[in-house]
């Protein structure tokens, strides 16, 4: 691990070139991209959403809650609050309730803007040859259909993998290695970019090399002990590092 500097989230500035050198990835084909705090700044709308959605149905989410859960398919959070709360699982009827109702009160909130150097980054990969895929546990559609607004020509269809495509969210690995088989090429050949600590877990179960960048508010020792390879953050820095780091 790199030397590093303490910042405001208790964790590490940029790392340097010396050290993003030394994890440097040789023939990537594919970077896999999670969606929500990785291209949309969207997760502080997430959060009150499902604060106020699981409020409205007996069921205590905090903010915190919500940042650490991040990733998983929305059954299967709601799944996991009721049986701590509700001694029992919660019904399929339920969950889809419960989501409908955050999914609502997510579309009453302020309009979600791209995560800044987000599109730039994503065109830096693009330039490079690198396919770009997305896994993400989002099943919120007014985020899904944005992609090819504001990332133009970035995305194919074919090439993404949402909360409607798995059995198993994150932190499981499936997300990832449906990414892996939808592009066609194996673990090796790929790098994920993601926010989220179960994000990491999954991708790192999947066997791929991954790369963090801290847009929310957890501590960067969040997402080092998920297993993240390296932790930026923000997309900017990523951006400059990406000469050294994919070779």
């Amino acid at each position: 691990m790199s030397e590093s500097i303490t910042n405001s989230k208790g964790g590490a500035e940029s790392p340097s070139f010396i050290n993003v050198a030394s994890l440097a990835r040789k023939n990537v084909r594919a970077i896999l991209f999670d969606m929500d705090g990785v291209l949309f700044d969207s997760m502080k709308n997430h959060a009150e959403a499902w604060v106020r959605a699981m409020e409205k149905n007996n069921l205590v989410m905090t903010h915190e809650d919500v940042y650490m859960n991040e990733g998983r398919t929305g059954e299967g959070t709601i799944d996991i609050f009721a049986q701590e709360q509700w001694g029992r699982s919660a019904t399929k009827e339920e969950c889809e309730y419960i989501y409908k109702v955050k999914s609502d009160i997510f579309n009453t909130l302020p309009h979600v803007e791209p995560i800044v150097g987000a599109l730039e980054l994503l065109q830096a990969v693009k330039h490079r040859g690198i396919e770009r895929v997305i896994v993400t546990g989002s099943g919120q559609k007014s985020l899904l259909e944005r992609l090819e607004k504001n990332f133009p020509g970035i995305f194919k269809a074919e090439l993404m993998v949402t909360a409607f495509d798995v059995k198993h969210g994150k932190p499981h690995p499936e997300p990832y290695l449906m990414g892996l088989e939808k592009a066609g090429i194996s673990a090796e050949e790929a790098v994920v970019v993601e926010n989220a600590p179960l994000g990491v877990q999954a991708a790192k179960a999947a066997g791929i090399f991954t790369i963090a960048v801290n847009t929310g508010p957890l501590p960067d020792k969040v997402l080092y002990d998920a297993g993240a390879d390296i932790v930026f953050p923000n997309h900017c820095a990523l951006l400059e590092a990406l000469p050294v780091l994919l070779v």
